[in-house]
């Protein structure tokens, strides 16, 4: 099915974000957040310093711009003893390298939403978690409104773990957060069996 915004049927394809991606990664960002980022977060990005990431290009753009980004996922490996959500993790508190994969930001290109992009994405990421012995879960903060955001984390079977009052401060304004985690390689919560 073709998006009634989009003039083709798209073929998407997906890659690591790379330093020729700077301005349109910059672009998208301000489009889609409402927070602003510093530029050495998208230097970390597109030089893969401390961060892994995706790219969401479509290849069947007529413009001459198949390589250029459409959809974007940005993730930091953290240890698990030093993250926010070791207190909701069964793990071996003598397995210092237990490891987990924070979601840092996850866009798409409003003319290309719904057609499973950002779902394509998130599975990059929890196949990546996935290949890493020692991660145990992928997990990411949602800003309390963002219902697609939330509709989406969870028909992907990532589980809401808390509401974190005020997490967000935009424009002088305090927002609400979800936390999310999706459990990799036997990391579970400890209320599972």
């Amino acid at each position: 099915m073709v998006n009634p915004r989009i003039q083709h049927r798209p073929t998407i394809c997906y890659r690591p974000i790379k330093p020729s991606d700077l301005e349109t990664l910059e672009r998208i960002h301000s489009d889609v957040f409402p927070i602003r980022y510093e530029s050495e977060f998208f230097q970390s990005v597109v030089n893969g310093c401390d961060v892994v990431s995706w790219a969401a290009v479509d290849r069947s753009r007529p413009d001459g711009q198949s390589d250029e980004l459409i959809g974007f996922v940005t993730a930091r490996i953290i240890l698990a003893k030093d993250s926010e959500i070791a207190d909701l993790l069964r793990y071996d508190s003598s397995r210092v390298d237990q490891t987990l994969v924070y979601i840092l930001t996850l866009g798409v290109v409003d003319a290309y939403r719904n057609l499973g992009i950002a779902t394509a994405l998130i599975r990059e990421v929890i196949k990546y978690a996935s290949s890493i012995p020692v991660c145990r879960a992928v997990y990411l903060h949602v800003i309390s409104y963002n219902n697609p955001a939330i509709h989406l984390y969870t028909k992907m079977s990532f589980n809401c773990i808390r509401r974190l009052h005020g997490f967000y401060l935009i424009n002088g304004q305090h927002y609400d957060s979800y936390l999310f985690v999706y459990y990799v390689n036997g990391g579970r919560s400890p209320c599972s069996p």
